[in-house]
């Protein structure tokens, strides 16, 4: 077990209500390999929502959530060449896998079966990790990315993990053909950065919702070429046969029978939420269609870098909105009724240390 030495102060929940509250712990302090970052910015994620209510059923309390980090370093290990004090940099969904298995080989840390997430998790050395949501994190090397100059560090956060989860099946299942069509269902904080990439790699990229309200942003804003209401029948049925591929980002239960049905023979969706019950598949039209339906989570190190230089070479950001620390418990409560466009982000630096 460590030795506590680094204090630390953030925000926690402490059971099911969810409620976040300020919270006093501790970190470890830097060792030779790691980093330690004073946070600014950290992105409000779904996950972070299910995760203090515990709607997944594995939450230890008290959790400090927030894995969509953005800071600058501080201090770093004797062991540290990448990073120095002052650099901009930002810490993902985890913080930690075990390095040798064949999915670490890979550059797949994310896949990894002992991989160590940044909050509601044990770390190595047998501390309790906690999230961004806080005012500093101590982090191995290895799991620290850096941001291009050119995105923002409060914009930038988000991509963290709302950006790597849908650049990662992008690249992986062929979506960054240029002239093919994409199909986004959702434009919550996954979609509407999903749009942004199709159009960076050059696809036709449609919106599909179940809000007529997004439509207007979706086309002008985002850049989206069209938008179908996935309630309208006679807009689902026009659209019938249409997309290569689509990208299913809603959180919230939903019927996938729809979506198969806008893919042309030969289509691939893959899903990407995490609803907290299963899903209905139909296999009728994966059969006739020779359709395939596929999952992904977030992407690995390497990955993530790939991507915030992606961004960085095309000038891509969340779509975010910033909120102070004490809000946190409204935007909660906002984020439930996806009331948000299209991330919220935490002043955490100038806002977490009023509290």
């Amino acid at each position: 077990m460590a030795e506590f030495q680094h204090k630390a102060f953030g925000l926690a929940a402490t059971d099911t209500s969810g409620v976040l509250s300020p919270f006093h712990f501790s970190r470890r302090e830097n060792g030779d390999d790691d980093v330690t970052i004073k946070i600014l910015y950290c992105g409000v994620c779904h996950s972070d929502l299910h995760t203090v209510k515990n709607e997944w059923g594995f939450t230890q309390y008290p959790v400090v959530p927030g894995h969509e980090i953005a800071g600058v370093v501080t201090k770093v290990g004797n062991n540290v060449e990448k990073f120095k004090a002052g650099d901009r940099v930002g810490v993902g969904v985890i913080v930690n896998s075990c390095r040798t298995c064949d999915v670490c080989q890979q550059d797949l840390e994310s896949y990894c079966a002992k991989m160590i997430f940044t909050y509601n998790s044990t770390d190595k050395d047998g501390t309790r990790t906690y999230g961004g949501y806080s005012d500093t994190v101590v982090v191995d090397q290895h799991f620290v990315l850096r941001f291009p100059d050119n995105v923002p560090s409060d914009a930038g956060a988000p991509l963290l993990c709302a950006g790597i989860t849908v650049y990662s099946p992008m690249k992986y299942y062929g979506m960054t053909e240029a002239g093919k069509h994409l199909g986004v269902a959702g434009l919550g904080g996954l979609g509407h950065v999903a749009v942004k990439f199709g159009k960076a790699f050059g696809l036709k990229v449609t919106v599909i919702s179940t809000s007529p309200k997004k439509k207007a942003e979706a086309l002008n804003k985002l850049g989206a070429d069209a938008f179908v209401v996935s309630t309208d029948a006679a807009a689902l049925e026009a659209a019938t046969g249409t997309m290569d591929f689509i990208i299913d980002t809603i959180a919230a239960v939903h019927q996938l029978a729809p979506l198969l049905s806008l893919l042309k023979m030969n289509g691939r969706l893959v899903t990407v939420g995490l609803p907290d019950k299963p899903l209905d598949l139909p296999i009728f039209p994966l059969v006739a269609g020779r359709k395939m339906i596929g999952g992904s989570d977030f992407g690995g190190i390497k990955e993530t870098q790939e991507m915030l230089d992606f961004c960085g070479k095309h000038g891509i950001a969340a779509d975010i909105e910033l909120i102070r620390a004490d809000e946190i418990n409204a935007a909660m409560e906002r984020l439930a009724k996806s009331d948000v466009r299209y991330r919220f982000v935490i002043d955490v630096g100038n806002s977490l240390a009023k509290l």
